[in-house]
């Protein structure tokens, strides 16, 4: 009976240590910061194809339209173009002002304007040689000091509500965002 109870509390040890190690929260964490850099990749792969089509960002609608664009979450209606959002031409659109480009499929656009999802943020120079940022607020430890890391040595055209500033979501709680490219 000893031995069994010295079994049980030697596995019981084991069992703590293991789960240490792997710490389930921020594993959950880091598959849910991985799930928000695939959706910003994809987001601004979208964006620099219809560029190279259209000659166009997707939220101007014509050459006249501002090419920079502000700080903001992305959402069905921002950024938007004198008449279309961003969204819209990227997507399919029933609408014949906005015929969409079919870039990004309409599921996609659901899940990265979902509010159970981790919030993108979208921010542009507008300037020859600017980028185009799409960021999102990290939940993970890897992530967060991923984000820092990218603050320290930032370029010149970061967004700067990235570094110290980043909104706080429902899901991301950390002081600077992730943001690609």
């Amino acid at each position: 009976m000893i031995e069994l109870l010295i079994v049980i509390a030697v596995l019981g040890i084991l069992a703590v240590a293991v789960l240490s190690a792997i710490n389930p929260i921020e594993q959950i964490n880091r598959s849910r910061d991985t799930a928000s850099k695939s959706d910003a990749e994809q987001l601004l792969s979208a964006v620099d194809r219809y560029n190279a089509s259209r000659g166009l960002w997707p939220w101007q609608d014509k050459t006249d339209d501002p090419a920079a664009v502000t700080w903001g979450q992305v959402t069905a209606t921002y950024p938007k173009g004198s008449t279309c959002a961003m969204l819209t031409n990227l997507s399919t659109s029933t609408d014949p002002n906005c015929p969409g480009t079919d870039e990004i499929k309409a599921s996609f656009v659901n899940r990265i304007t979902d509010t159970k999802n981790n919030a993108l943020f979208i921010e542009y120079g507008g300037q020859t040689g600017n980028s185009v940022y799409v960021c999102f607020n990290p939940q993970s430890g890897s992530f967060k000091k991923e984000a820092e890391d990218r603050c320290k040595s930032a370029p010149a055209d970061y967004p700067t509500t990235a570094c110290g500033s980043c909104p706080k979501t429902s899901l991301g709680q950390s002081d600077n965002c992730v943001c690609l490219p």
